[in-house]
């Protein structure tokens, strides 16, 4: 536990309880949740399984309770903070997605997959080794377009001074571009401007995703993931213009791309899909097996 420094033992259905109170809204649809649930369950079965205790602090843990793994609120805080009042519902919906998916995770070839998530899409996933390094089969980019209509703040502005961008991007003194784009079409559409010290801003190149691949900037080219990184924004999917001497950079969508859409989830179960459905779209080819099997192997 990060707060406290103390190693907190517990069933593993109680800590995926913990992981889908902390990862998704109560208020999403029961089949989202389960969908979630599932997810969480995956995750840690596959760190289970490899004895794999990266990023953790002490050895003797399995995991942290942050987003560097799953964030987690514990079972105290739970019944503390949610056991009564307004979230009493919400507490019971959990557990309830918790329950009626009890010890099913997602395998691709027999292994536990690597059940990445994410908040929004701008109306795609993406493939992993376009934001990642490896290319895994079941991560692959599919059509997300539930979250459009649905997701509160799906865009958001940036605003920054030409100083801020400097700094922050490593670029020499001088005017940045006026403008890039994504173009409507979704691909990628070279857009060229001049200031009046002749710096270009031109997307090279967008992910299967429609994200931003490369972006040359200043002279300099970026990968979307590292403006990304290097400004904060919420998503490499982003818009660039210049107004009133600041330049304004609109992304699409929140998170790095990879895996399940949690607010395509919660659409697609406004739809009437189940959680067997969410995951197999986000998901591509896997099986669904019993955690049991698994960890006595």
């Amino acid at each position: 536990m990060s707060r406290s420094g103390q190693i907190e033992t517990l069933p593993l259905e109680e800590y995926v309880s913990g992981v889908l109170a902390a990862e998704m809204p109560a208020e999403f649809e029961l089949e989202a949740l389960k969908a979630q649930a599932v997810a969480a369950r995956t995750f840690i079965a596959r760190r289970l399984a490899a004895g794999d205790h990266s990023g953790v602090p002490v050895p003797e843990a399995d995991v942290s309770d942050t987003v560097s793994h799953q964030a987690y609120v514990s079972k105290a805080v739970l019944e503390r903070d949610w056991a009564s009042g307004s979230k009493r519902a919400g507490l019971a919906k959990l557990r309830r997605a918790v329950l009626e998916t009890r010890g099913t995770i997602m395998t691709y070839q027999g292994q536990p997959i690597t059940a990445s998530f994410f908040a929004s899409s701008g109306g795609y996933t993406e493939n992993s080794e376009e934001y990642w390094n490896a290319a895994v089969p079941y991560l692959r980019s599919v059509a997300s377009p539930w979250e459009l209509q649905i997701t509160p703040n799906l865009a958001a502005t940036y605003t920054f001074s030409n100083s801020e961008l400097r700094s922050k991007l490593g670029l020499g003194s001088g005017e940045l571009p006026a403008a890039a784009s994504l173009g409507a079409s979704g691909k990628a559409q070279p857009v060229s401007s001049r200031s009046s010290s002749g710096l270009p801003a031109e997307v090279l190149s967008l992910t299967t995703g429609h994200r931003i691949k490369e972006i040359s900037i200043g002279g300099k080219v970026f990968t979307g993931r590292e403006v990304r990184e290097k400004l904060g924004l919420r998503s490499s999917q982003f818009t660039w213009k210049r107004q009133a001497g600041k330049v304004l950079i609109t992304t699409y969508g929140n998170g790095h791309g990879v895996g399940m859409s949690q607010w395509g989830a919660n659409g697609m179960a406004k739809q009437g899909k189940t959680a067997t459905q969410i995951l197999k779209h986000y998901y591509s080819g896997v099986t669904f097996t019993g955690i049991s099997t698994l960890l006595k192997k």
